[in-house]
């Protein structure tokens, strides 16, 4: 089936939103809802489109990036961020054998010489870097974006599994090690019994737990969630070693945790018996592990395979299939989320899959109910890939009884009764009862409040109950509390409700693109809301603009166009606008903020690494009227390169005879003093 480019730039659009969206559940909020192998198909759907339709390329898209939480989270009253002295780079992986002989035909064909592979099991956790100068410890940083990682030390000297310091007799002496963390199923299982008995809310599963415990203020209770440690790369400039399974060794010399089961193998056939006894073996270990990570065990041979922008060219990593059990269905319930999509859930009869009890599963949708053809009673196979949220991927046929009822998709809402909608290009059923409908306001309520949005200090929970006080109605209310109403809430004291309401006060200097976001319109991501509020300025212009002239924006489609039209032919929604604008919310770019016009008319390409953010970098040039592009044209004006830039950005920056600068240069260029 063909595509055209119209289709091409909407579908990417969405796969970059919708990847992103992923990677903050899965980074940020611990709450993937997603299989890593269904985020690997988007993924590689997006590098399709993306080769086939170079234009539409970009250089932040989910395929060149790696996906981290520093994107998402301000960490001005967090952890501090960190450059790492090595990048950490993501691995590539299949979950098909047939690829790893490719994988392995390619090495050969490169490397022309004998070699041997190390093959190590993926450990389900949150990767760690350790720092160590004069054979001392001195730095703990999470692997964050890649380029930057936040400093956790004082959490992981809470974790046993590694040396402080190193034996006086160790030749190397300043390195970088990486590892990851992970909390077992035993001590998953019990951290959550204890949760559960204290009515607090339970981890999903013991990767979200080692990670959230991770980035806890308080090391004490970091302590008391019992996290564990392998390591498995060690990195130094003196090039200690010439191989990886020698590093290995002496990892664990020197005092390092390290998998004992790591095996160093021959030819590729190994390494498929080696996956074929762990993906049984797995299943009896106390820990979670999804997969196996191959290496070329030669160091040299690693340095001539190089890497890609992302991940090394001599590793890859294969994961095992979704874990599958079969338990009997009991009802099924039917959940409003955010954008008044209705998704069908699951009750089972609790059964044990990957570690940890399942008592419910997502459905996905009407459509999917009507595939499965499933019945109330039904017995069927429960998935959870990557120690995620459960879905049911099938119906035990044999097992029918045949007098169980079919389950009827409810016509309306069954939050405030109204009738549900289904848009022919959707699977999705949506009340469309924005302003009335409970479940949406309070999850709209909760989304506005958000870090990434508005970073208002407020939980789930006392939305929950403010809404049920009637305090808060819609999303401006929270401009418009005080303390005596306040003071309503349950367990607030005088310094809870100061600093609820001081994060208001401060969240009126967010900028348009963030309030933009925070609105919670349908389809409309963080980054389609940024771009939006750059093309059109104002909220104003945005009102007075055409589907047409919303689809101009860049990495905007025609769904997303059409429904910021509707959400702003609303007039509840423009009443809202009005309310916010009134509370002093900001709904246009200030032209303050640029602080000039110097770089009015010229565009830039962004590449390799520097010691300030490439965000920050793409603001300062915008700050000062410029443009950041994502590929070298004729078009560009100049290069602007750090450490390790793009090798195709600089030779084609060559061949067009477009200056190269540094950072410095730019600064020179607008007079700041770098």
């Amino acid at each position: 089936m063909k595509i055209t480019k119209k289709q091409a730039k909407e579908r990417i659009s969405f796969l970059r939103e919708e990847i992103k969206q992923h990677n903050k559940n899965y980074y940020v909020d611990n709450k993937p809802v997603i299989t890593d192998f269904e985020y690997d198909v988007l993924l590689d759907e997006l590098k399709f489109l993306e080769n086939k339709f170079p234009e539409f390329f970009c250089e932040d898209s989910p395929t060149l990036t790696i996906g981290s939480d520093l994107q998402f989270v301000n960490n001005s009253d967090n952890l501090k961020v960190i450059e790492h002295k090595y990048p950490m780079l993501s691995l590539s992986n299949t979950y098909d054998k047939g690829s790893l002989y490719s994988f392995n035909e390619r090495i050969i064909k490169e490397v022309g010489v004998d070699f041997k592979y190390v093959c190590e099991l993926k450990i389900d956790g949150v990767a760690i870097s350790l720092s160590y100068k004069d054979g001392k410890l001195v730095r703990a940083l999470t692997r964050g974006d890649g380029v930057k990682g936040e400093d956790v030390t004082n959490n992981v000297l809470t974790i046993s599994g590694f040396p402080r310091e190193l034996p006086k007799y160790s030749t190397v002496k300043d390195f970088e090690i990486r590892g990851e963390i992970f909390m077992s199923f035993s001590v998953f299982d019990a951290i959550n019994k204890v949760r559960e008995i204290n009515n607090e809310s339970l981890f999903a599963n013991p990767r979200n737990a080692a990670s959230g415990s991770l980035k806890l203020l308080d090391s004490s209770k970091v302590k008391e969630r019992s996290l564990n440690v392998f390591f498995y790369s060690v990195l130094d400039h003196d090039n200690s070693f010439t191989n990886h399974s020698e590093s290995l060794f002496w990892m664990r010399e020197m005092g390092f945790s390290v998998w004992d089961g790591f095996t160093i193998c021959n030819n590729i056939n190994e390494v498929i018996d080696f996956l074929d006894k762990w993906d049984i073996s797995r299943k009896t270990l106390d820990f979670p592990t999804d997969g196996v990570v191959i290496k070329v065990d030669n160091y040299i041979l690693q340095k001539q395979l190089g890497f890609t922008s992302k991940s090394p060219k001599w590793a890859t990593a294969y994961k095992f299939k979704a874990d599958q059990v079969s338990t009997k269905l009991i009802s099924i319930d039917y959940q409003v989320g955010r954008t008044g999509a209705v998704t069908p859930v699951a009750n089972l009869e609790p059964v044990t899959l990957s570690g940890s009890e399942v008592k419910r599963a997502s459905l996905h949708n009407k459509d999917q109910m009507d595939l499965l053809d499933i019945r109330l009673g039904d017995y069927v196979f429960v998935e959870k890939g990557g120690e995620i949220i459960p879905k049911i991927v099938g119906v035990d046929y044999q097992k029918r009884d045949y007098s169980c009822s079919i389950p009827i998709f409810p016509n309306y809402c069954p939050d405030c009764g109204t009738a549900l909608v289904k848009d022919d290009d959707e699977s999705k059923h949506y009340c469309p009862n924005i302003v009335g409908c409970p479940t949406q306001i309070k999850s709209r309520l909760l989304h506005f409040a958000s870090k990434k949005c508005m970073n208002i200090l407020i939980g789930e929970a006392t939305i929950e109950e403010m809404f049920s006080l009637g305090l808060l109605k819609d999303i401006s209310d929270f401009y418009y509390l005080n303390k005596d109403n306040l003071s309503l809430v349950s367990r607030w004291k005088e310094l809870s409700i100061n600093n609820f309401l001081n994060s208001v006060e401060e969240s009126k200097k967010k900028e348009f693109n963030s309030v933009l976001f925070a609105l919670g319109i349908r389809h409309i991501g963080e980054v389609a809301a940024k771009n939006i509020a750059n093309h059109f300025i104002s909220i104003d212009n945005i009102i007075n603009s055409s589907i047409e002239e919303i689809v101009m924006v860049d990495d905007v489609g025609e769904i997303m166009a059409r429904s910021l039209r509707d959400f702003l032919d609303n007039k509840d929604n423009i009443e809202l606008i009005n309310r916010l604008k009134e509370a002093g919310l900001s709904f246009s770019i200030n032209s303050v903020n640029n602080r000039s016009n110097i770089l009015s008319g010229e565009s830039y390409v962004i590449t390799g690494v520097f010691d300030i953010s490439r965000e920050d970098l793409k603001s300062l040039i915008e700050s000062h009227s410029g443009k950041v592009t994502s590929s070298v044209s004729s078009k560009c004006s100049a290069v602007i390169a750090g450490q390790s830039p793009g090798e195709s950005k600089i030779l084609k920056a060559n061949n067009l005879n477009i200056p190269i600068l540094s950072k410095e240069d730019l600064f020179n260029k607008i007079k700041i003093n770098g």
